[in-house]
């Protein structure tokens, strides 16, 4: 096989049925990618040494590849390590809660590839089985659940652009722990330790953006404090991330509901996660809007 070329890199979508496969497929090409969808496994490695001839004009590779394939699936976790020591590979896991994919069945009218004379639940099932071994040494897993097609575009810009390669893209998401951890989240931290605005009457209809709830949140004991330890923390873990070829990686800071201080730290922890060399820090506010 050809000798690796640096500035190429292959990334391997999956997922499950109606996740959003076509749409990040799509939203790659948009990207500069040169994507194949539904390509067997076996066929893996004649298009890594295709990429790998062509040099500079297919920098960027992608392969849909899933249940689709048939028997033919059953190789796919061989073929993905066979070719992780000959090109910089990542794989992208697209999944969905069992009500989001029926649903979007029910929609397009479309049975499950795998349901047979059952019912699309059936198929899901057999599916999440299958894909369970992919799953768990995916290196990015998007939950497409409450995502729109534009949603899930937007996400793949962020991770997968051209200034991704450049470095490690981190992404600092507030989230409401009562509405669940995000299921995309490489870390969590737990911001509860600190005094709640919600019960200041003039801060509770504000959130963690606006001026008097960040001073507030920010001037308690023990959070500014905290902003500093993690993001020197995270210093050796970013250093280690990058030499393992990790692109990116999601910080999951909670609070009760995703309003106040989990918004607050966010802010403050990307600004100093921002001096960090070779990162390029974006923020996300899950669950701000729910209250």
């Amino acid at each position: 096989m050809p000798a690796e070329l640096d500035h190429q890199e292959m990334l391997i979508v999956t997922g499950m049925s109606g996740a959003g496969r076509s749409t990040v497929a799509n939203a790659l090409e948009d990207l500069g990618w040169y994507v194949v969808d539904n390509l067997p496994p076996q066929m893996l490695t004649p298009l890594v040494e295709l990429a790998q001839r062509a040099g500079e004009s297919l920098p960027r590779i992608a392969a849909v590849v899933d249940v689709r394939g048939g028997r033919l699936f059953s190789d796919v976790q061989e073929a993905i390590e066979s070719l992780r020591d000959s090109i910089v590979m990542q794989v992208l896991f697209l999944d969905a809660t069992d009500a989001a994919l029926v649903r979007r069945f029910e929609q397009v009218r479309r049975p499950h590839p795998l349901q047979g004379d059952g019912t699309p639940l059936d198929g899901i099932a057999a599916e999440r089985a299958r894909m369970a071994e992919i799953r768990s040494t995916s290196d990015l897993i998007i939950d497409t659940s409450e995502l729109n097609v534009h949603q899930l575009a937007s996400a793949i810009a962020e991770k997968f652009s051209a200034a991704d390669a450049a470095g490690l893209r981190i992404t600092v998401e507030s989230f409401g722990y009562k509405y669940g951890l995000p299921a995309d989240a490489d870390m969590v931290a737990d911001c509860r330790f600190l005094p709640n605005p919600f019960w200041i009457p003039e801060l509770k209809p504000l959130n963690g953006q606006d001026a008097a709830v960040r001073d507030y949140v920010l001037s308690q004991e023990g959070a500014a404090q905290f902003v500093s330890d993690y993001s020197k923390a995270m210093e050796p873990v970013f250093a280690g991330f990058q030499r393992e070829n990790k692109r990116h990686a999601t910080i999951a800071i909670g609070c009760t509901g995703g309003k106040h201080r989990s918004v607050a730290i966010a802010g403050e922890l990307a600004a100093a996660l921002r001096t960090l060399p070779g990162v390029v820090v974006s923020i996300k506010h899950r669950d701000l809007g729910r209250e």
